[in-house]
């Protein structure tokens, strides 16, 4: 058996500590926080660049599906969070993402268009469902999620950018190296 899978298991037990770009401080609302927040919280940002990344590997529907369903994913999980949904052990998938994710590009693995789809959905809803939960009561969560998923939008195509150019230019491992550095910065946010 490979023996970073138990390891990886292992460090992502311990690593229960709030996810890094929640705010919970001053304002959560509004198209202008929500379109910045995934720019400012490094767990977001870099989620957001592996999903791009990782689906900038593939070929066919998978490249423009797969980030759409996270999308779509993260505003159900926003709208449950919005209703006093949580989910055990939210935190920990956030930062999860962004290790699993990174090191799904950095391997270049390739799978099947829906189990793709559901791997990034699967993250997507408590990336969501954390800023829901945060949502005041009035504060503007229709407007706050739509900058919010134009922001995650704008970093899949980031993602996707690199990984084209990369393939492109003859040097894939640009595409490895960046989710490699996504998985690596993913680790280094569960031990701080």
């Amino acid at each position: 058996m490979n023996k970073t899978v138990p390891f990886l298991a292992l460090l992502l037990s311990v690593a229960a500590t709030p996810a890094f770009a929640h705010t919970g401080i001053g304002a959560v609302h509004g198209l202008e926080h929500g379109f910045l927040h995934p720019l400012t919280g490094p767990d977001h940002l870099l989620a957001m660049l592996a999903v791009g990344l990782w689906s900038g590997q593939q070929s066919g529907k998978s490249v423009w599906l797969w980030p759409a369903a996270f999308v779509g994913a993260m505003l159900l999980g926003g709208l449950m969070g919005m209703a006093g949904i949580a989910m055990p052990g939210m935190e920990l998938m956030i930062l999860g993402s962004v290790i699993v994710l990174g090191a799904l590009t950095l391997f270049g693995v390739v799978l099947p268009r829906w189990a793709g789809a559901a791997i990034v959905a699967a993250f997507a809803v408590s990336h969501g469902m954390a800023h829901g939960l945060e949502m005041p009561a009035g504060g503007g969560g229709a407007s706050y999620f739509a900058g919010f998923a134009a922001a995650t939008a704008l970093l899949h195509l980031a993602g996707i950018g690199i990984a084209l150019v990369g393939a492109r230019s003859g040097r894939p491992i640009l595409t490895r190296a960046s989710g490699g550095a996504c998985c690596a910065a993913g680790l280094l946010l569960a031990v701080l």
